[in-house]
């Protein structure tokens, strides 16, 4: 079967444009992977973040959806931890609603943002930090599909008699992301789609996620056929070198953050003088981040993601592409789209 190529946008903040621009910096790139065959558009959401400028995912979703013809279009994902399951259920349902079979809603875990921004987004309330991440997931499925799942413990969900929509026909694709396993079970328990998210954390992720994931939805009773998805961070450039010298941006980016550093992009330049200045070991560690994309020509790019999607046994990977400006991430997209 023909592997499916899709992106994941985090609406970075390059440095080449105003800060301002960056939301709609994402629609000319969806507008781009409308026209270049991508199979899918997906926004993340961060909070209070120098480099990523898309706290509302549901916004561009719905912006990108109207503006679009041919991509599905959705969230990778919602924050669910922040939200009422009710709530996301009726956003989605109505973008399912304005455009049938088009609409994704993936929903995560992790926070997005720092526990500051966790606590306001909770406020008045306590934030849950995630320890109420499996009945929310367990009440959206309710709420989408219309079913009365029975809650932790064998209680029934006293929402049941809720309905989203007068008619929630058209419903959204559910999925679930994860980085590390941690949410694999729960995914196929509850019969979402997975997304898992290797650019997240090249070295916690592995095929034996998406095993575990299909052997809990065997053991929960839903269909073997399920959406599997790999995210994989991804610069492709006219050559080798070139593609390296590029993915510096978001290399530094993830070192930066563990050395307790928060600024905005740095350009390629910046990027080689900030490496000769770094300490032998901090170099190390630059380069095994480096290790944990795939960068590299259209075709260098197009045989790696290949082979990960054998490793992974899955039919669709969607690339997430971080550079300092705009034009060299579409540049990125364009090649890619060349080979598929």
């Amino acid at each position: 079967m023909t592997l499916k190529i899709s992106i994941v946008d985090q609406s970075p903040v390059h440095g080449s444009h105003p800060k301002i621009d960056a939301p709609s910096l994402t629609l000319e790139l969806a507008q781009l992977a409308d026209r270049s065959g991508y199979h899918r558009y997906w926004v993340a959401e961060h909070h209070d973040s120098v480099h990523f400028a898309n706290p509302c995912p549901e916004i561009l979703v719905a912006t990108i959806a109207a503006q679009t013809k041919n991509l599905r279009v959705g969230s990778g994902g919602v924050m669910l931890s922040h939200y009422s399951p009710l709530k996301v259920a009726e956003t989605f349902s109505m973008l399912a609603n304005l455009h049938p079979g088009r609409i994704d809603l993936g929903v995560g875990r992790a926070p997005g943002g720092s526990h500051q921004t966790t606590t306001a987004l909770a406020f008045p309330y306590r934030p849950n930090n995630g320890e109420l991440y499996a009945s929310q997931a367990t009440q959206l499925v309710d709420f989408i599909h219309s079913e009365s799942h029975t809650q932790g413990g064998g209680k029934w969900n006293p929402f049941a008699a809720i309905r989203v929509l007068p008619d929630a026909s058209r419903k959204p694709q559910l999925w679930m992301l994860g980085s590390s396993g941690g949410s694999a079970e729960l995914a196929g328990r509850l019969g979402y789609d997975l997304a898992l998210a290797r650019f997240i954390d090249p070295d916690g992720c592995s095929p034996e996620v998406f095993q575990r994931y299909d052997q809990a939805r065997r053991d929960a009773g839903h269909s073997p056929s399920a959406g599997k998805m790999l995210a994989v961070a991804c610069i492709c450039a006219d050559t080798d070198e070139e593609a390296r010298l590029r993915a510096g941006t978001a290399v530094y980016r993830k070192l930066a953050a563990q050395l307790g550093q928060r600024e905005d992009f740095l350009t390629p330049s910046e990027v080689q003088n900030r490496y000769k200045a770094l300490s032998l070991s901090q170099q190390s560690v630059y380069d095994h981040i480096l290790t944990g994309y795939t960068v590299g020509s259209p075709s260098r790019c197009y045989d790696e993601l290949h082979r990960l999607a054998d490793q992974y046994q899955c039919e669709e990977i969607t690339t997430v592409t971080v550079t300092h400006s705009q034009a060299e991430r579409l540049h990125s997209y364009e090649l890619l789209a060349t080979n598929w």
